[in-house]
């Protein structure tokens, strides 16, 4: 039963070994521990509210961020109002340059084609005055007493006559 039951003098000198382990932990470790636990809680404070700042800081770059993709989206959206804008005016341009110079050709061409008949009719109306004039020579030369003899020798040239 000695081993279960410790003697006096073990109690004492374990106390006393212990009372001395402690002396010499309290002098030279425990502040030693307790400053690297009190820098570690610094440490951990600060990292703290530097990982909260940089919270912050994401949150407010983050609704600049949308700000500035609102503005972009706005912007886009005026460019392209705009180059809508522009392209229907030269659209609408390019039609009305197209019917001014249509409406200009087709003006130029009825007066072309009036010039062109107006030379034709006068061409016709010389070439009649002309058949005219022979017509008349021929008459003259034959015959003025008998009005039948006329009216058949009138009928005949024009009969004879190539209107081309």
């Amino acid at each position: 039963m000695d081993l279960v039951t410790p003697g006096i003098g073990l109690i004492f000198w374990s106390t006393l070994f212990f009372l001395i382990l402690l002396l010499i932990l309290g002098k030279f470790a425990w502040p030693a521990i307790r400053s690297a636990v009190h820098q570690r809680n610094e440490s951990i404070r600060n990292s703290l509210k530097a990982a909260e700042k940089a919270r912050e800081e994401m949150k407010k770059l983050e609704a600049s961020n949308e700000k500035i993709l609102e503005k972009a989206r706005n912007d886009r959206d005026e460019i392209m109002k705009e180059a809508r804008t522009m392209k229907e005016q030269i659209l609408a341009d390019a039609r009305e340059n197209a019917e001014e110079e249509s409406e200009r050709l087709i003006n130029k061409a009825r007066e072309s084609i009036d010039a062109e008949k107006q030379m034709a009719l006068k061409e016709i109306k010389e070439q009649i005055a002309q058949f005219s004039v022979e017509i008349a020579e021929n008459v003259l030369r034959e015959k003025l007493s008998d009005d039948d003899e006329q009216q058949e020798l009138v009928n005949r040239m024009v009969d004879d006559l190539d209107l081309n």
